[in-house]
């Protein structure tokens, strides 16, 4: 079942360890299935090294197991409500990168002090609330905060990229962790400005619908 889908959420997922935006076997990589509506997401607490791609747990928006022998993961409420609520996403991604949780842990935003931020995310990667783990709590807030920038950094936890695709939330994760890399840096040299909203929208404009092929 879902055979395409799944190599390209393994493949993800892989990316997360290679990148450093996991330890052990944190994070997740999910994504939906447009046609069927059907969620391919990582199993619950097994190592990035192990993972297969019959390893990958198919479930339905209610959540129910529809193929696999694994548990999903534990943050599959949160990525269901997601996709509920957002139509246009079809990849989820969760990492605790250490950059991006040290910004979650000091409960801050990511600002844009300089132009790859403006230009990926259009906005500061914004701090949520705190909430517990568990249910679909997590997935509310990325709803709430996520909108523009498609990132959220969720206060005392890690990371939530959201995206058209499983590839584009990882590409977001590893673009929002060297954000916070960067801005993290500046903070230690001096007092940074961030770039003007005016600018962002600019910048964020000319990345989106004229850089590249």
């Amino acid at each position: 079942m879902l055979e395409k889908l799944k190599q390209r959420v393994l493949e993800s997922l892989l990316e997360l360890p290679v990148n450093n935006l996991v330890c052990l076997t944190s994070g997740n990589v999910s994504a939906r299935d447009p046609e069927s509506g059907l969620v391919v997401i990582k199993p619950s607490g097994v190592p990035y090294q192990k993972l297969k791609t019959e390893s990958l747990v198919v479930v339905d928006m209610e959540g129910k197991v529809v193929e696999g022998t694994l548990k999903p993961s534990s943050d599959t409420a949160s990525h269901l409500f997601i996709y509920s609520r957002m139509n246009n996403i079809m990849g989820i991604t969760h990492t605790h990168s250490p950059y991006a949780t040290a910004f979650a842990a000091a409960a801050m935003p990511v600002p844009v002090y300089f132009t790859e931020t403006a230009e990926e995310f259009g906005a500061e990667i914004p701090c949520s609330d705190f909430v517990l783990i568990g249910d679909q709590a997590i997935g509310e807030q990325v709803v709430k905060y996520g909108a523009q920038a498609h990132a959220v950094i969720l206060k005392k936890h890690g990371l939530f990229t959201i995206g058209e695709s499983p590839e584009k939330a990882v590409a977001l994760a590893i673009l929002a962790e060297n954000s916070a890399y960067i801005a993290w840096l500046s903070l230690q040299i001096g007092k940074p400005q961030p770039i003007s909203e005016k600018e962002i929208a600019a910048l964020y404009y000319r990345q989106q619908n004229i850089y590249g092929q």
